[in-house]
C-alpha cells in the first residue's frame, strides 16, 4: 500500500517554474507519508505531475515509483496504491505481447496492462487499487479506483487544474486550495455520518472518485465511466452447488491475498469470518512450513464490565480461544484502555481528515499502530456480513422494512444535541430520505422478484454501498496511518458478484444468519466456533469511559470559543452528560450509542478547529 497525489493542467507549464512545483508534490507526499515511507518520488512534466510515497509489499527493491515506461515516442507515468491479485495470470499474455519486464511489482503489470489493452483494461483487475495514469500521447490523466472502494482516491477542479490524493489532506496542500463547508457538509456529517455519501467529500468541492469508476481528464473535457456496478440474475445453481462454489470462492480469494514479499498475520476476532480467513491463511503458510501471526483486540477490564445486549451477546476471548486450541498460530492479545481510547479521537480525526466511528475508529487506529511493529500486511474478515446478510436489519422485520437507511434509523437522536434552529436550518429528514431514495433508484431489480425479494436486494444493496464502503473506509484510515495494509478477502468481487444474486433461503436457513458462508467452511472452525452467533467489532463498557468524555465535553462546551458551539445547545448536552448512558439503542450501526454520541461531538468539535473551514 502506499499513498499517491498529483495535479495536471493543459494551459500550464509547470517545468517553467519546475522547482515550485516539484516542492509542491514534495508536500503533497509528505502530508500522506504515514501511508508508506520506505521510498518516495515525484514526476513533472509540462502539464503534470505525480507523487508517490511507498509501502513495499511487492518486489521491494526495484518496484518504485512513479513508474515511467515510454514506447516509441509515448511516455507513461503511473502512481499506484494497492495490490493486484492476478499479476500470474496476466504477465504471460503481457510478455507474449513483447512487454519487457523490469520487475516483478504489480505496478509494471498494471502500466503495461493499460499500454496493451486500453483504456477499459481495469476491468480485467482483481484486487483492490486506486491508481493514476498519465499518457503523453493522448494526453490524458485517468483516475481509477477498484470495483468497491477498498483504497481511497479523492480529487477537486479548481481553475482547470485536477487535484488528487489518497486522502483530502494531500489536495489542501497545493496552492491556493482551502477547506471550505457548507450546510451540506454539516447533513453529511449530522445526517449519513460517519457514512458519507458515494463520492461525497464533505469539504466544499472535494469529490472522491466512485467506487467501480474511472475519471478521464483531457485538454477537452472531463468524463467519468462506470466500468463496474452490480447486476441482478437468475440463480441457477441448486444449494449444494451454490455452497460449493462459494467454498472455493472464499478459500481461493483468501489464498490469493497471501501474495506477498513481506509475512502476512490476520485480525482474529473469535468471529466466524476473521476465523475462516484465519484458518485458510494458516493452512496456506503451514504447507510452506511457516506460522501464521494473529492477533485479538479488546478492552482492558471488559471482563469486569461488559453488558450483553442484543447486538453483543457475548465476548470474543473464549472464541479466540478455541482458534488458538484448533490452529498452530502465533498469537498476540492486544488491549486498549479508556483514557486511550479519548487521547486518541483527536489522532482519528487526522487520519481520517473527518469526524468517524468515534471510539469504533479510535481501537483500530490503536491495534493497528501495533500490529505494524509485527508485520506490513494483515488478512482481516471485513464485508461477510455486508454480503452474505449478517446483520440483523436483513432479517429482522422492524429493521428490514425500515423506509430509510436500517442502521441509522432515528434521526432524533442524531440531533439530540443540536441548536433548534440549527435543526430546522439542516433539514435532515428530507436530506437523508433523498439519500436513500436515490440509492433505491441504482438498484439492478430482478424481473418477476417478489415484493420481498425486491426488499432482500435493496438491503443488500444498500449495505455494499453504504454500510460496507464507510467500514472499509474505517479500516484503510486505521490501518495506513501507521503504514499497515488491510486486505479483506471478502470484497473480491467474484465474491460479490455470485452471493449478491443466490436467494435468502440459501443464505438464511433455521434461523441462523450467514448460513450459507458456515456451511461453505463447516470443514475449517470447530463447531461451537462455526455455530456462534454473529457479534460485531469489540467496545468498552467501562463506565470511566463515559465519564472521561463527559469531561472533555464539559470543557468543550463550557469554552465560548469552541465552534461546536454555534451547533449545539448546551443546556441538552449538561442535561445528555447527567442521564445514565443506553447501550441498547445505537444510532449508527450496531456499536455507537451514548457514549459515542459524546465522542462524535468532541470529534466535530476538533474537526473544525483543525481545518478552520471557511462557510459558505
Amino acid at each position: 500500500m502506499c499513498g499517491i497525489a498529483g495535479f495536471c493542467n493543459y494551459e500550464i507549464d509547470y517545468t517553467q517554474k519546475k522547482e515550485f512545483w516539484n516542492d509542491t508534490l514534495i508536500r503533497m507526499r509528505k502530508s500522506i507519508a504515514h501511508r508508506g515511507n520506505d521510498s518516495e518520488g515525484e514526476y513533472l512534466r509540462k502539464h503534470i505531475g505525480l507523487s508517490h510515497t511507498r509501502l513495499s509489499i511487492r518486489d521491494l527493491c526495484f518496484g518504485g515509483q512513479p513508474m515511467v515506461r515510454n514506447i516509441g515516442e509515448t511516455e507513461y507515468a503511473i502512481v499506484y496504491n494497492g495490490e493486484i491479485y492476478n499479476t500470474d495470470e496476466l504477465m504471460p499474455e503481457l510478455k507474449n505481447a513483447g512487454y519487457s519486464f523490469e520487475t516483478t511489482s504489480d505496478t509494471e503489470v498494471i502500466l503495461y496492462a493499460y499500454i496493451h489493452y486500453g483504456i477499459d483494461f481495469v476491468s480485467k483487475l482483481n484486487g483492490i487499487f486506486a491508481f493514476a495514469i498519465w499518457d503523453s500521447r493522448l494526453e490524458t490523466l485517468t483516475l481509477y479506483r477498484d470495483r468497491v472502494g477498498v483504497k481511497p482516491l479523492f480529487y477537486t477542479i479548481k481553475d482547470n487544474t485536477i487535484v488528487f490524493g489518497s486522502e483530502i489532506k494531500a489536495i489542501f496542500c497545493f496552492p491556493g486550495i482551502m477547506p471550505k463547508i457548507d450546510i451540506n457538509s454539516f447533513r453529511e456529517i449530522f445526517g449519513v455520518g460517519p457514512a458519507r455519501t458515494a463520492g461525497n467529500g464533505v469539504f466544499c468541492g472535494i469529490n472522491e472518485v466512485k467506487p467501480g469508476e474511472y475519471i478521464v481528464y483531457s485538454k477537452n473535457c472531463m468524463k467519468s465511466v462506470q466500468y463496474w456496478m452490480l447486476e441482478s440474475q437468475v440463480h441457477s445453481d441448486n444449494y449444494q452447488q451454490t455452497v460449493e462454489k462459494v467454498s472455493f470462492l472464499v478459500r481461493d480469494a483468501i489464498r490469493r491475498q497471501m501474495v506477498s514479499d513481506v509475512p502476512v498475520c490476520s485480525f482474529l476476532s473469535g468471529g466466524i469470518d476473521s476465523s475462516i480467513v484465519t484458518a485458510v491463511a494458516s493452512d496456506f503458510l503451514s504447507e510452506r512450513g511457516m506460522q501464521l501471526n494473529t492477533f485479538s483486540f479488546d478492552f482492558k477490564d471488559n471482563n469486569l464490565f461488559f453488558k450483553s445486549n442484543a447486538f453483543q451477546p457475548e465476548r470474543d476471548r473464549p472464541y479466540v480461544d478455541i482458534m488458538l486450541s484448533y490452529y498452530n498460530l502465533n498469537h498476540t492479545y492486544l488491549e486498549c484502555n479508556e483514557s486511550q481510547l479519548v487521547d486518541l479521537l483527536y489522532a482519528a480525526v487526522d487520519a481520517k481528515d473527518l469526524p468517524g466511528m468515534a471510539d469504533i475508529d479510535v481501537s483500530l487506529l490503536y491495534f493497528c499502530s501495533l500490529v505494524k511493529k509485527h508485520n506490513k500486511v494483515a488478512l482481516t474478515g471485513e464485508c461477510a456480513d455486508e454480503i452474505f446478510g449478517g446483520y440483523p436489519w436483513f432479517y429482522k422485520d422492524e429493521l428490514m422494512w425500515t423506509n430509510g437507511f436500517p442502521w441509522s434509523k432515528d434521526v432524533n437522536t442524531r440531533t439530540l444535541l443540536l441548536a433548534d434552529d440549527f435543526i430546522k436550518e439542516l433539514e435532515l429528514n428530507e436530506y437523508i430520505f433523498s439519500k436513500y431514495t436515490d440509492s433505491l433508484k441504482e438498484v439492478p431489480y430482478l424481473e418477476g422478484d417478489e415484493s420481498i425479494d425486491r426488499r432482500r436486494r435493496e438491503i443488500t444493496y444498500l449495505n455494499i454501498k453504504w454500510f460496507m464502503q464507510t467500514l472499509l473506509d474505517r479500516m484503510d484510515r486505521a490501518s495506513m496511518y501507521s503504514g499497515l495494509e488491510a486486505r479483506v478477502p471478502y470484497a473480491d468481487h467474484r465474491i460479490i458478484e455470485y452471493v449478491f444474486n443466490v436467494p435468502w433461503d440459501m443464505k438464511y436457513r433455521q434461523g441462523m444468519e450467514k448460513a450459507l458462508l458456515r456451511e461453505a467452511c463447516k470443514d475449517l472452525l470447530p463447531e461451537k466456533l462455526l455455530l456462534r452467533k454473529k457479534s460485531p467489532y469489540p467496545k468498552t463498557y467501562n463506565p470511566n469511559y463515559e465519564r472521561l468524555l463527559a469531561q472533555v465535553l464539559s470543557d468543550i462546551i463550557n469554552n465560548p470559543n469552541s465552534p461546536i458551539m454555534s451547533y449545539v445547545d448546551k443546556k441538552k448536552v449538561l442535561t445528555f452528560m447527567q442521564a445514565p448512558a443506553e447501550y441498547g439503542k445505537p444510532w449508527f450501526g450496531q456499536l455507537m450509542a451514548a457514549p459515542q454520541l459524546m465522542a462524535y461531538i468532541i470529534q466535530v468539535n476538533y474537526w473544525l478547529e483543525k481545518y478552520s473551514p471557511v462557510f459558505s
